[in-house]
């Protein structure tokens, strides 16, 4: 655990992300007293665009109410 002075913070914030991403996390200090800490986020999940378009598609074919699925219902409101 690394630890910087607000001003060092301030003036190398790209730095510490990039360490920040890799794993680190820094304690941010005001005159020796930790005030903030930075640490890797836990929604580092990457979707990928075709897995989302494929997770999509997925779900217009699973999804259904009373038996209509949303293409029928899109076709229905199309004929008034």
């Amino acid at each position: 655990m690394k630890t910087v002075g607000s001003y060092e913070a301030k003036t190398h914030l790209s730095r510490l992300l990039e360490e920040v991403e890799k794993g680190e996390t820094i304690i941010i200090t005001r005159h020796g007293i930790p005030i903030a800490q930075l640490t890797p986020s836990t929604a580092t999940s990457k979707t990928t665009i075709a897995q989302a378009i494929e997770q999509l598609r997925s779900l217009r074919q699973e999804i259904s109410l009373d038996g209509t699925s949303i293409r029928e219902m899109i076709e229905e409101g199309r004929r008034f």
